[in-house]
């Protein structure tokens, strides 16, 4: 592997803090790096450094002669004058860019929603951010730094550009990225680099791997902390279980690493969460029934049916546009429906997340410690009552931060007090909208651990697909403006995405809102999409078929125990379900392929 970018000795200082000391690393041709560690400690730091962007206090970053680096930084320097053509392409003719298949991959992949000739100034600041995007991936680079891309992506976006890096990052080129995005990072990366305590650790594979390793590290060094260690173990087991695949590529030894987590528990006790979540809620939660709604002459939602119950997780995928946010306007009662009718259950309360950091400005004078003292003294978490304090600990908050102003917390900080207020609320019902927003990865994951553990029914629209399939148990997607179960999950949204409004509804069953149609005639490409998802659905029937197993066994186990036996019945009936709607969908896919 040929070197391309090295830094040597690399010190970096920040007011009262040394962010990078004495740092030796470097890319070489073909390095696919994913950049990981909390917030503020360095990540972005390191980056600019090894991209000459940032003055270093000591060492030196030695590039190859004649090296192209391209960067995309978090800020926005576009020019509100020009227009998304002129970023992108620049001056060159329409002609000459047209031709070229990597420009129109690009395009259509981050702008087809977006007029060529429309004015920076003119754009929301998620379509100024993919425009920079796009305008950066059309030069011609040797390397390229990007910090935190998928910002303000959908699941088809980060999909897309996870696809064309792939594409892109070979042979001679070399590519560095920070993101929070967990799959993202599975997907494209082949090293993972950790930065902690002003050091940085090299990890071979992304996350998946990542997080092997780290367990291991932790293992063997015991040093570190036992509530740090149990999350990444938690962790670990959910990776192990639900995704095997994503850690057969490492060529390292995890013997260790998995014997670690052969006693971990599933991450969710799911029979014991619907329990407790029934006790709160009673049977009826929320009915959505025949709705239809519309804005003046647009109709976003069409006949859409959902029953909602109680302790159910649910994630919702869909287009910006589509109708998530009308959709769950029903749920909360903030959308009247044009047609049909919503019914709620008497002890439903619900609460909401927001994307929005505005519900603390009431109190950005005020300390941590205050804001939370005026709320609740103990809450039901982890099976058990805890305070408030204890909870902030959990998320992260160290206890000089409790009597730090509510205006002086990071982002992250002020996005764990969020949630945190909106858990004191005591809702039986919780909305999370972009839920991962300014939280670094092992934030993510206590958010996560505090989320498996919270009785009640959650429903969670993000476009980070790692965390709707790690706190979710089902998904749904807004398509067309119906709502469809995805039985196949984010696998599946993405292959009806790319097929279009046709393979929408030619899939595997009628969504709940009603009708299929005939499939038009597919070309190659379709017939490879097919298979891939005909061995995607022979997977998934394995594994609902096994479950399916486990069930009777306990059902024969709690023959004399009349509740825990109708609990067992309920999910024994639900996982049939599944397994029928996938034998459908296997025998459907295979008459389709001859």
């Amino acid at each position: 592997m040929n070197p391309l970018i090295v830094g040597e000795g690399v010190v970096i200082d920040v007011p009262a803090k040394r962010v990078l000391d004495g740092v030796t690393i470097g890319l070489g041709e073909g390095d696919k790096i994913g950049v990981v560690g909390r917030n503020g400690d360095g990540k972005s730091t390191l980056m600019g450094a090894l991209a000459r962007r940032r003055t270093l206090d000591a060492g030196r970053v030695t590039w190859r002669r004649d090296l192209r680096v391209g960067f995309l930084d978090q800020a926005d320097v576009l020019d509100d004058d020009a227009t998304v053509g002129a970023v992108v392409v620049g001056d060159r003719p329409d002609h000459e860019w047209a031709g070229d298949a990597r420009i129109r991959d690009i395009v259509g992949g981050l702008l087809a929603d977006l007029a060529w000739d429309a004015p920076i100034g003119s754009l929301s600041g998620g379509q100024r951010r993919r425009t920079a995007l796009a305008s950066l991936l059309a030069g011609e680079w040797d390397v390229l730094f990007l910090d935190e891309p998928t910002n303000h992506l959908d699941v088809e976006g980060i999909d897309w550009l996870a696809r064309h890096l792939n594409g892109w990052a070979v042979r001679d080129k070399a590519l560095a990225v920070v993101t929070h995005d967990r799959w993202f990072l599975d997907a494209v990366c082949t090293t993972t680099w950790e930065v902690h305590d002003a050091i940085v650790e090299a990890f071979e594979g992304g996350y998946a791997a990542y997080v092997l390793q780290r367990v291991e590290r932790d293992r063997q060094a015991a040093v570190i902390e036992g509530r740090r260690q149990n999350l990444m173990r938690k962790e670990l087991a959910w990776l192990r279980r639900g995704a095997p695949a994503r850690t057969s590529k490492p060529k390292f030894r995890i013997d260790a690493a998995t014997e670690l987590i052969s006693n971990e528990p599933p991450p969710r006790d799911t029979v014991e969460l619907k329990k407790m979540a029934t006790s709160r809620l009673g049977r009826d939660v929320v009915d959505i029934l025949d709705v239809s709604v519309s804005y003046g002459d647009t109709q976003v939602l069409d006949r859409v049916e959902w029953r909602i119950g109680p302790g159910e997780r649910a994630g919702i995928l869909g287009r910006n546009g589509a109708g998530k946010s009308t959709l769950l306007g029903l749920v909360t009662g903030e959308v009247t429906p044009s047609a049909g009718k919503v019914k709620r259950g008497k002890t439903v309360k619900i609460a909401t997340l927001t994307q929005s950091l505005s519900e603390l400005d009431a109190v950005a004078n005020d300390r941590v410690t205050d804001v939370i003292s005026r709320q609740r003294t103990t809450v039901l978490a982890g099976g058990k009552e805890q305070t408030p304090t204890q909870l902030l600990e959990q998320l992260g908050f160290r206890t000089g931060q409790l009597s730090t102003p509510v205006k002086d917390l990071s982002g992250g900080q002020r996005r764990r007090l969020q949630l945190l207020l909106v858990l004191l609320e005591e809702p039986n019902v919780l909305i999370l909208d972009e839920p991962t927003n300014d939280l670094d990865t092992d934030m993510l994951a206590a958010v996560e651990d505090l989320l498996d553990t919270w009785p009640g029914t959650l429903l969670v629209v993000s476009h980070d697909r790692y965390l709707l399939e790690r706190v979710t148990d089902h998904q749904f997607a807004v398509v067309d403006g119906h709502l469809r179960h995805l039985p196949g999950g984010v696998d599946q949204y993405l292959t009806l995405a790319k097929g279009g409004g046709a393979a929408v509804a030619s899939s595997t069953r009628p969504d709940t809102a009603g009708g299929t149609a005939s499939a038009p005639a597919r070309d190659a490409q379709q017939d490879r999409e097919l298979r891939k998802e005909l061995t995607r659905v022979e997977r998934w029937i394995k594994q609902s078929d096994q479950r399916t197993k486990e069930l009777e066994g306990l059902m024969a186990d709690h023959a004399s125990d009349g509740p825990r036996l109708t609990e067992l019945a309920t999910e024994h009936a639900e996982v049939a379900t599944r397994l029928a709607e996938l034998e459908d969908r296997w025998l459907e896919i295979s008459e389709s392929l001859g």
